[in-house]
């Protein structure tokens, strides 16, 4: 139950909500594009994207002098329902569709990160369950 308490005190911000919206639409992005697209300061963007790594939500990974974010893979049956009942609500969400169109005009401009497309509508494998 402790886990569950976690994801959800995670999730209670509408900042590191966009940000998870904008990951399921993204597949990963850098502190920088997530910023641009949120209209915040770096600080504040860190902050939360600490936030959901503490709650085992994000993957990070290094690439050059980039930290690259991802929606992790789920630990658990509960955390992977959760994901996905996240994405879907957020995908009918009118901020959250803001700043989907936001990133996409970004990416087509040309933004820092590297951008892997998760195609509407499948299962993106990163929402497969763990196995240990």
């Amino acid at each position: 139950m402790t886990n569950l308490s976690t994801v959800f005190k995670a999730l209670a911000d509408p900042s590191r909500l966009r940000i998870m919206n904008l990951l399921f639409s993204s597949g990963e992005l850098c502190v920088c594009d997530i910023e641009k697209v949120m209209g915040c300061t770096q600080t504040k963007v860190s902050r939360h994207l600490a936030y959901l790594r503490n709650a085992r939500l994000l993957d990070v990974r290094r690439k050059g002098l980039w930290m690259i974010y991802s929606v992790a893979k789920p630990k658990s049956e509960d955390q992977r329902r959760i994901l996905l009942f996240l994405s879907d609500l957020l995908s009918a969400d009118v901020q959250a569709q803001r700043d989907a169109r936001r990133l996409l005009l970004r990416i087509r401009t040309g933004c820092c990160t590297t951008y892997e497309k998760v195609n509407p509508g499948t299962l993106p494998a990163r929402f497969e369950l763990i196995q240990d």
